[in-house]
């Protein structure tokens, strides 16, 4: 037998039977799923020190486990000092088992250790079902460890679905175990 995350069986199991229902679904392959999760981080200091953008993807790499990529400006903007080309984040896209287990990560050890935690906002939805999460500290995450950091500094965190509204995308993710704050 092959290893299979827990998210990934809890979703074939329950979640596609209770969003079916949920939904009037008349088929299993109209039931929305999680495509993908992207990690991005901007390092606007990176502008003076290029080594910020190589922290940044050492971080990311090892919260996700898979290597991250730096990203490069798209224009040249002479206010900040910014040339077209020049390194100024990191980012990392997540799909098929790792995306599930680091979900689960996400869920059960990372947001918990948020300082006065009670629930994300539900209103990070663009309208096409897609979900948008901003945490501020890289360091709820366990796998870094606090005394190699050299800066604490935020990421966001999106949610692509292949739902079709902001409902059926809320219902999935709330299905999979985010806990969203009650209005």
């Amino acid at each position: 037998m092959e290893y299979s995350p827990r998210l990934k069986q809890e979703y074939n199991s329950k979640i596609v039977a209770a969003l079916k229902e949920e939904f009037g679904y008349s088929n299993v392959m109209q039931v929305p799923k999680l495509k993908k999760i992207v990690l991005s981080r901007g390092v606007g200091a990176a502008v003076s020190d290029k080594k910020l953008v190589d922290y940044a993807v050492d971080e990311l790499t090892t919260i996700t486990g898979q290597k991250a990529i730096a990203t490069m400006s798209k224009k040249d903007v002479a206010a900040f000092k910014l040339r077209k080309g020049m390194p100024i984040g990191a980012k990392v896209t997540l799909r098929g088992e790792r995306m599930y287990e680091f979900l689960d990560r996400l869920i059960t050890s990372a947001l918990p250790r948020v300082r006065d935690f009670n629930g994300i906002k539900a209103t990070g939805f663009d309208g096409r079902g897609n979900y948008n999460l901003g945490v501020t500290e890289q360091i709820i995450f366990p796998e870094i460890n606090i005394d190699k950091v050299n800066k604490i500094d935020g990421m966001d965190i999106t949610f692509v679905t292949s739902a079709a509204t902001d409902k059926e995308a809320k219902s999935l993710l709330t299905e999979l175990g985010l806990p969203f704050q009650k209005n």
